[in-house]
């Protein structure tokens, strides 16, 4: 059981209680974007962020590691019914989720949004810029999604970032192993760092402090955008387009730990689990990460300063 013994068991994330799932006093606000349009290979992100929640009620409460409950030490988790999206297109969910993202930030709530494609975010992401003109915003991904168009739509998944640079030109990517040429080119013309999944690997194998210069490359605010197949697909085979050679939960966890601890982070999304039939480590892997994500953020501890690089 994740709630309290005694207390109601809702739908929202980790099962919570009332009296801690209030969007009134809760400081985190989950809002899931159930949105899928225009994926062009593995199908059914748009089912991703309700696994992402029903999974959750399945974590401890209690995170051995931080020694704390996340949930606790942020006041509260709240979660929104999910933002309607079936008559829409790529750009309307943007409109439609920067107004409500906007309204969540005006009250002083952390938002974190559980998307579909990867572009259903977009609009999370427009508001938090809006809101903090100086953020970098930080792409941990296999692919850079930097096509102005694709199969005919400049709102295709893999235009994602494409559409954040449009408005917002302070971004990291990282994780990144799948590029075309023109993503490749734009990104050394617009001076975007770039952390190849493979350097990441080979400097984490050598020893090397991977992810100061990461931290490095960002300022002193961070919006996290986190597609789920920067994760090697061994680990969360369930995503549209999975590439091998990926990060592991633990070196993201790391990352996001030392983030937390040396950065002001803003904001979160979480975008492209494509739940398979009768496999449920991927969304679980994923809901345990959030919540752990909102454990670095709010806990007094930051994570545990012993690991200054990812395992």
């Amino acid at each position: 059981m994740t709630a309290t013994a005694g207390s109601p068991v809702g739908d929202n994330f980790l099962g919570l209680p009332p009296d801690h799932s209030d969007p009134a006093t809760a400081r985190v606000v989950i809002l899931p974007v159930p949105f899928e349009r225009t994926s062009t290979y593995g199908q059914g992100s748009r089912h991703g962020p309700a696994a992402i929640l029903a999974a959750s009620r399945e974590i401890e409460l209690f995170d051995c590691e931080l020694e704390c409950e996340p949930y606790l030490a942020a006041g509260g988790i709240a979660t929104l019914p999910a933002l309607p999206v079936a008559d829409c297109d790529g750009e309307e969910v943007a409109d439609r989720l920067q107004k409500v993202a906007r309204e969540q930030l005006a009250e002083g709530k952390f938002l974190i949004t559980l998307g579909g494609e990867h572009t259903s975010i977009v609009g999370a992401i427009h508001a938090h810029c809006e809101r903090f003109p100086d953020l970098t915003v930080l792409q941990l991904d296999a692919h850079s999604d930097l096509r102005h168009s694709y199969h005919g739509s400049t709102w295709n998944h893999a235009c994602a970032m494409a559409r954040v640079l449009d408005r917002h030109r302070k971004l990291v990517q990282v994780g990144i192993r799948s590029q075309d040429r023109h993503d490749h080119k734009l990104a050394q013309e617009s001076n975007i760092p770039v952390f190849l999944s493979y350097r990441i690997l080979r400097e984490h194998q050598g020893g090397e402090d991977w992810i100061s210069r990461i931290i490095e490359a960002t300022g002193s605010e961070v919006y996290i955008t986190l597609d789920c197949d920067v994760m090697d697909p061994g680990i969360i085979p369930a995503t549209g387009t999975p590439e091998p050679g990926g990060l592991s939960w633990f070196q993201i966890d790391t990352l996001l730990a030392r983030l937390c601890r040396e950065r002001k982070v803003v904001g979160l999304d979480v975008s492209e689990l494509a739940p398979l039939p009768d496999l449920v480590h991927p969304q679980f892997s994923i809901a345990k990460l959030i919540h752990r994500f909102v454990g670095h953020r709010f806990s007094t501890r930051k994570g545990n300063p012993s690991l200054p690089t990812a395992r």
